[in-house]
């Protein structure tokens, strides 16, 4: 449904709440003897490709796709893609267990 002036006022107390937002860069699954091992300097291998865009959840819901991008010396997110709310791009990249968190 599009903003409306009416609905926009009536919603307007919702613009404060806080969501959390996750982007996950992709995930692996490995042995607990290979969890263990792990240690400063290690590489562990994602799914994902280099230069696969990256999933962008609110609130463990799929809203956005984007790519990695550094700003001055932070991390950051250009979205290059946002969910149009169907079921079907939510069922292809399901809500992460755990991920990197972008505050």
């Amino acid at each position: 449904m599009p903003p409306t002036a009416e609905n926009q006022n009536t919603m307007e107390f919702l613009l404060d709440v806080p969501v959390k937002l996750t982007v996950e860069l992709g995930n692996c699954e490995m042995t607990m003897k290979d969890l263990l091992q792990l240690g400063i300097g290690a590489v562990v291998q994602l799914d994902k490709l280099a230069n696969d865009p990256i999933d962008i959840f609110v609130n463990q819901k799929l809203v956005a796709r984007g790519e990695i991008v550094v700003v001055e010396d932070n991390l950051g997110i250009k979205i290059t893609e946002v969910s149009t709310g169907s079921t079907q791009a939510a069922e292809e990249s399901p809500a992460p267990d755990s991920a990197e968190e972008v505050t």
